[in-house]
């Protein structure tokens, strides 16, 4: 890990930095528009124009990076992710909210793209699987050190989006001052929709509804806090106590999907989370008890996209993973890009109960639909892959990386299992 470390800190520094100010903004957003009088129905709006641009984005980087080259690409939207941030201050609109925001959720999932491409070219076979679990860690320091900046200045002016701009600036400039020659950038072509389904009727509705949930999580969750009256130190710390959650449940998660039925895990997990978020919701009053909720949200929504994946690929051949993720991606940004607008319409007409509602229901259909599935047909003798570790923003390259560590993390669990090795060690690291 430390020599993963040594060799890429300054690419994972700018990263870092990118998340730091995508985190903020999210967060920042739902506060400045509730000081603007912004209805959450209307906030809904400009929290669903990311996920727009993000799936946009996703389709369009391949053609632009094969056209002007990886540092082009990147800079020239790490320039405009700057520009926008700082257009927020200066044009409190919703509808230039919504521009900016698809704007920064396209240029967004460009830059994940190119900076994923370096970080994967400057990793081997052997550093492949610590490179993503440094990158994964990254991510959620990232977003939750970022909710702690709300703090520090005073979210009516302008000082916190001239930071985020500051912190995308900043961010570019050690990943292209130290990034490699341009790697070679390969994309699969999706597996139809269709065939998806067939292969895994529960990866694709799980991807879906989880979409949902993590909008609620990444966009919707400060305008809870602004619609139910918590402070601006206490939204930044629900928002963070969720993505902490997401972190420390990675790792037992990970362990327990190696060792049992996925089905039953994700069984677990859903109903799980809808038993204490729906029952919890009745005492969301107590700002403690908001805290948990968030945790606990955290904890099961994180692990589970990665769990899905996992699942999902356990009925497929190698070859065909990559592709099949790339239809997870755009299920799961598709149920991304509508969630915002359902959670609106229940703060709009319940409050702040509205939001747990949402995310126990989801989590709540999750469940049950998994619970149908297993009487549907019987689990795969054995897990084809290990546990690894994504976030959902990751970009097709990553899920690509990923791929490559799971399979081979399964085949070194599989040796281990039966007596023959002990190379699983690090199978359920976190990523």
């Amino acid at each position: 890990m430390l020599t993963v470390l040594a060799s890429s800190w300054a690419l994972l520094f700018g990263i870092l930095l990118l998340l730091v100010g995508n985190g903020l903004q999210g967060t920042l957003l739902g506060v400045r528009g509730g000081i603007e009088g912004f209805d959450a129905s209307t906030m809904a709006w400009v929290m669903s124009a990311y996920y727009v641009g993000f799936l946009v984005g996703s389709r369009r980087a391949t053609a632009m990076i094969a056209r002007v080259g990886h540092v082009r690409v990147f800079a020239a939207l790490a320039s405009l992710i700057s520009a926008a941030f700082l257009i927020y201050a200066v044009a409190p609109n919703p509808w230039v909210w919504i521009a900016m925001r698809a704007l920064v959720g396209f240029a967004f999932s460009g830059v994940y793209v190119v900076a994923e491409s370096w970080l994967n070219d400057a990793a081997t076979n052997e550093t492949r699987g610590k490179a993503l679990s440094l990158y994964m860690v990254v991510q959620m320091l990232g977003i939750i050190s970022a909710q702690f900046l709300l703090n520090l200045a005073n979210p009516a002016g302008y000082t916190l989006f001239v930071a985020m701009s500051v912190l995308v600036s900043l961010g570019v400039t050690p990943i292209l001052l130290t990034a490699s020659s341009a790697p070679a950038y390969r994309t699969t072509q999706p597996m139809s929709l269709g065939a998806l389904f067939r292969i895994s009727p529960l990866g694709c509705v799980g991807t879906f509804l989880l979409g949902g949930v993590y909008a609620a999580i990444f966009g919707m969750a400060s305008v809870y806090g602004t619609v139910a009256g918590l402070s601006v130190a206490q939204i930044s710390a629900f928002v963070a106590a969720i993505y902490v959650g997401g972190l420390a449940f990675q790792v037992p998660v990970g362990w327990l999907s190696d060792r049992m039925d996925r089905r039953k895990l994700i069984l677990a997990l859903t109903l799980g989370g809808a038993t204490v978020t729906l029952g919890g919701a009745a005492l969301a009053d107590n700002y403690t008890v908001v805290l948990i909720l968030g945790f606990v949200i955290g904890g099961v929504a994180n692990p589970l996209y990665s769990l899905i994946i996992a699942y999902t690929n356990d009925f497929l051949a190698p070859p065909d993973m990559a592709a099949a993720s790339g239809g997870l991606l755009f299920i799961n940004g598709t149920g991304a890009m509508l969630g915002p607008l359902v959670i609106g319409l229940l703060l709009t007409r319940f409050g702040g109960w509205g939001f747990f509602g949402y995310v126990g229901g989801l989590f709540a259909l999750m469940g049950i639909y998994a619970a149908w599935r297993m009487t549907r047909r019987a689990a795969p003798e054995e897990t084809a892959v290990a546990y690894t570790a994504v976030s959902p923003t990751a970009s097709p390259v990553v899920l690509e990386l990923s791929r490559e560590v799971a399979v081979e993390r399964g085949d070194a669990l599989r040796a281990t299992e039966s007596g023959s090795g002990d190379a699983a060690g690090d199978a359920t690291e976190p990523v």
